[in-house]
């Protein structure tokens, strides 16, 4: 493929990158900014140029707007409205264990969906593009599988539905995450990503205040997050400049699929660190969240009604503090050029507050933890897809790298919920154990980014 004045793209990309902050004798595309270089791989195979123009307000609007609306859909069922769903067909006394049951196999189909089809997505010469196709296409199952979910009366039937809503959602989120490294140069990843992490806490908010109205109405509990998702990501696809790819890598045949699922972390440790600090903190935080209404019922000894209010309540508060901490640190992060110490920070107080609820015995002490939690959260997702996409081992095969990095979030889900239900079993439900057990493994997660060298 050739640019208008007849140069390889590659030949383009390489002068702009120059004039932007220089190719070095390593074979690094630098932004000029330390810890964002980017290998580049021969012109013969990468035919589309990374980024180096800024993104403008209407992309990043847009951006946000498929964050959200994926993420209504994709954790109402997470967060909530699964919960509510359980109790109605085995009810109370055995929900906890067939949500777990539920959730963790779910969770299964993202840790498989999320690099098959990010690796599907790098490889695809669809006129649309290689990205919009799966972004609305995965949409639409997720909401298809949300509506069986919706109607199901049986735990087969939820476990079917929440397996291919995982499908479905992580088809589009893999394509959909592979937008920052396919538009955004390194100068605004910080930015944009905290976007995102910010979109996706808001997503929740919504998903919670949806199933406060519907708690007794499954159709519009389900569906109208869906219709959400269906809408965020079609909008964000009429927007996005997606070109095509004209031609495909060579094939490696079964090897090909069998490396869909790793990055060395021999050659590549700075990934490999950050994917387990990843996923120990998903791992803790999902310990809680998994759980969280059933704690409500009973810790609290609320009613599902009153239960529900009072999560909408505690993630309202939790939200507006990730919000305006996630995007200030994310502004601060770009200008200072360092990642790891918001990491670390950020990773070491959402354990401090996960230990806290081990000692709280009312709504209000609640609310003052979820505020904790959503500054650490919030300081978290506003620098840390910035650090990774700053360590990713390919440009040619970001959607894939990121979807082997979604591994970290999609497997401590599946997890979770077998792990939590197996610390809380019995007559006494020791919610306790589970919160000290999530703590200590999200601050084992925050001395992980500590060997990250290439990002500083």
């Amino acid at each position: 493929m050739s640019s208008p004045d007849n140069r390889p793209v590659f030949e383009h990309a390489a002068s702009a990158a120059h004039s932007a902050g220089g190719v070095d004798t390593a074979g690094l595309v630098s932004s000029g900014i330390p810890g964002h270089e980017r290998p580049v791989p021969p012109a013969a195979t990468f035919e589309i140029p990374a980024p180096t123009e800024p993104v403008g307000g209407k992309f990043a609007f847009f951006f946000a707007i498929a964050q959200l609306g994926l993420f209504i859909a994709l954790l109402g069922p997470v967060t909530i409205s699964m919960a509510i769903k359980v109790i109605t067909v085995v009810g109370q006394e055995n929900s906890t264990t067939a949500q777990g049951l539920i959730l963790g196999i779910g969770a299964f189909a993202a840790l498989i969906a999320n690099p098959v089809f990010g690796r599907l997505s790098d490889q695809t010469t669809s006129r649309w593009g290689r990205r919009r196709p799966w972004m609305v296409g995965g949409s639409i199952v997720l909401a298809l599988f949300l509506l069986l979910i919706s109607l199901a009366n049986s735990v087969p039937l939820l476990i079917i539905g929440w397996f291919g809503a995982q499908l479905g959602a992580n088809a589009a989120f893999a394509a959909y995450l592979a937008t920052i490294a396919d538009k955004v140069p390194p100068s605004q990843t910080a930015k944009i990503s905290a976007l995102g992490g910010v979109m996706q806490n808001v997503g929740i908010l919504v998903a919670t205040f949806v199933a406060g109205l519907f708690t007794e109405r499954m159709i519009p509990l389900f569906m109208v997050p869906a219709l959400c998702g269906v809408v965020g990501m079609v909008a964000y696809a009429l927007i996005l400049k997606d070109p095509q790819l004209h031609h495909k890598a060579p094939s490696e045949g079964w090897k090909a699929w069998v490396h869909t699922f790793w990055v060395s972390p021999r050659k590549h440790p700075d990934f490999a660190w950050a994917w387990i600090s990843r996923f120990l903190l998903v791992l803790g935080s999902f310990m809680f969240t998994t759980f969280r209404l059933n704690w409500m019922l009973d810790h609290l000894a609320l009613t599902a009604e009153a239960a529900a209010q009072v999560v909408f309540l505690g993630v309202l508060i939790y939200t507006i503090v990730l919000v305006v901490v996630g995007q200030a640190v994310g502004f601060i992060s770009d200008k200072v050029g360092r990642r790891k110490i918001f990491v670390f920070g950020s990773t070491a107080l959402f354990a401090v507050g996960l230990l806290m609820l081990t000692q709280v015995n009312t709504i209000g002490h609640f609310y003052v933890v979820e505020a904790i939690l959503g500054a650490a959260f919030g300081i978290y997702m506003g620098v840390d897809l910035a650090l990774v996409i700053g360590v990713l081992p390919n440009p040619e095969n970001t959607a894939k790298d990121l979807g082997v990095f979604n591994i970290a979030n999609a497997a401590p889900q599946s997890l979770a919920p077998f792990l939590g239900a197996a610390l809380i079993a019995g007559a006494a439900k020791n919610y306790s154990l589970l919160y000290v057990v999530a703590a200590a493994l999200t601050f084992l997660g925050a001395l992980e980014i500590i060997p990250v060298k290439k990002v500083k």
